[in-house]
């Protein structure tokens, strides 16, 4: 049997705000365990919550960019469960009345071509604390600190049909809310959480197929590997004659595989009541103009002007838009260069390189955008050629001064006086006269193989730094002449 595959993500992002979603107490990772969070975080008898005015400017932010609808009156409800990281019994959240109503994003997948996902709604919510298992002797221990830190949950629809969808629309969104600065995306520190709900039916079949959910995925590379995992599970099952339970469950990357965490839960088990002691929530179309100006150029706004304005291939404009981090430092090349292809080449190619293998973010380039575009214009006026340009790259990384302070320091000007290359070329015609007269006796085809030989000798008596340009010209003039 042919088996179809549907896909919809819950996304939590964890909003940059100074302080949490109902109190003034701080949102800074990796303090000590419980000493960020207050009375109000705990629930304690006599303490109101305070809404935070910019965890709404940060969640309509992201409505308006996904041509979402914006809810003119949101509330917040009280989602009644017990769980050891949430002392108080319920957290606050949304429920009936989202503060973002049914939108949409737009995914590139491998082949080129553009998918529509819709988004059903995004609702603001406090977050739990956090249970931590390690060095405790067999017990559990409580931080609290991540307690009443605002989140946007970003609840798609159940339009994605393959692994591959769902990590193009995970990313889509994480580049989303990075342009937006409303989540800084970290995903390794728990910034920005997908829960997976993944489920099979017969191809053709209309009716979906029982559900579960994948809790708490931390990476794109995880979001596919447990997709794939629970699809495989469910196939198995469903064909060795079992049933799909609706459930929760965690996926064990050393064990490539997803276990059962506990029963699914429905609405009507949490008990949703509207909080009462928050007042549902007004936004004016005032307010919503107001942000409207405050929107940047969003990623697929931005990866179009790369192609319209520095002629960039689909691709090229596709890697250099994803991270607005990125985007910024490759137009800062272009402004200093002049060429955006070569600037592009270099960005994608070299500094990437150089930042993966040190594991670097591009905020974090030893290489400013401003020195690269400086190194890549000195390859357009001739000063040196794109060969002596990666050894002037790598002392850029290792921090000996921009391009000219290297080039000046080194020796390493191109030289492009014609009559000095032709003094050298002789040489090395003279030094390989039996190689010349293969050459001259040889075929086209024969030809166009030795002519690197002469390339090769060449460059290496000029160490590098001879224009290949003219190298080649005058080279080909003198070997069939």
């Amino acid at each position: 049997m042919q088996w179809e595959i549907v896909i919809g993500l819950e996304i939590h992002a964890q909003l940059t705000t100074a302080s949490k979603i109902f109190s003034g107490s701080a949102t800074t990772f990796g303090a000590e365990p419980n000493t960020q969070a207050s009375l109000i975080d705990l629930g304690m008898p006599g303490t109101l919550p305070v809404l935070n005015a910019q965890a709404v400017r940060n969640a309509v932010k992201f409505g308006l960019a996904i041509n979402a609808e914006i809810a003119p009156t949101n509330v917040f409800a009280r989602k009644n469960y017990f769980y050891p990281d949430l002392p108080k019994g319920y957290q606050i959240s949304q429920m009936d009345l989202p503060i973002v109503g049914k939108g949409f994003v737009d995914i590139t997948l491998d082949d080129g071509s553009i998918k529509r996902v819709g988004v059903t709604r995004a609702h603001l919510e406090e977050d739990a604390g956090k249970s931590l298992h390690e060095d405790f002797q067999g017990m559990s221990g409580i931080d609290l600190n991540r307690a009443g830190t605002p989140l946007l949950e970003i609840v798609s629809e159940p339009d994605m049909r393959s692994a591959k969808e769902a990590v193009a629309y995970a990313k889509t969104i994480h580049s989303l809310v990075r342009y937006l600065g409303i989540c800084d995306g970290n995903m390794a520190e728990g910034s920005l959480r997908c829960d997976c709900n993944v489920s099979i039916r017969p191809k053709g079949q209309e009716a979906f197929g029982t559900r579960c959910e994948i809790k708490n995925v931390n990476s794109f590379r995880f979001i596919e590997k447990a997709i794939n995992t629970e699809v495989q599970r469910q196939i198995e099952l469903i064909e060795d004659g079992g049933t799909v339970v609706q459930e929760t469950r965690l996926y064990d990357p050393n064990k490539d595989e997803t276990r059962s965490m506990r029963s699914k839960e429905e609405a009507n088990d949490y008990r949703y009541f509207p909080d009462p002691d928050l007042l549902p929530v007004i936004i004016e179309p005032a307010f919503l103009d107001e942000i409207r100006g405050e929107l940047p150029e969003l990623p697929q706004q931005k990866r179009e002007r790369f192609e319209s304005q520095f002629g960039l291939s689909a691709y090229d404009a596709s890697v250099l838009s994803a991270q607005r981090e990125l985007a910024d430092y490759f137009e800062q090349v272009q402004r200093e260069c002049g060429d955006a292809k070569l600037a592009a080449n270099w960005v994608m190619g070299e500094l990437s390189s150089l930042l993966n293998r040190e594991d670097l973010d591009i905020s974090q380039s030893p290489v400013s955008a401003n020195q690269l575009g400086g190194m890549i214009a000195r390859i357009k006026d001739n000063t040196i050629s794109g060969k002596i340009a990666k050894t002037v790259f790598e002392a850029m990384a290792a921090g000996e001064g921009d391009a000219d302070q290297i080039i000046d320091k080194r020796g390493l000007k191109q030289v492009t006086d014609t009559g000095a290359i032709d003094a050298m070329l002789d040489e090395v015609l003279a030094a390989n006269a039996e190689q010349v007269e293969q050459y001259r006796a040889a075929d086209e085809n024969k030809r166009g193989k030795m002519f690197g030989f002469f390339v090769g000798q060449a460059m290496k008596a000029s160490k590098g730094k001879a224009n290949p340009q003219q190298v080649n010209e005058l080279l080909r003039k003198k070997l069939e002449g």
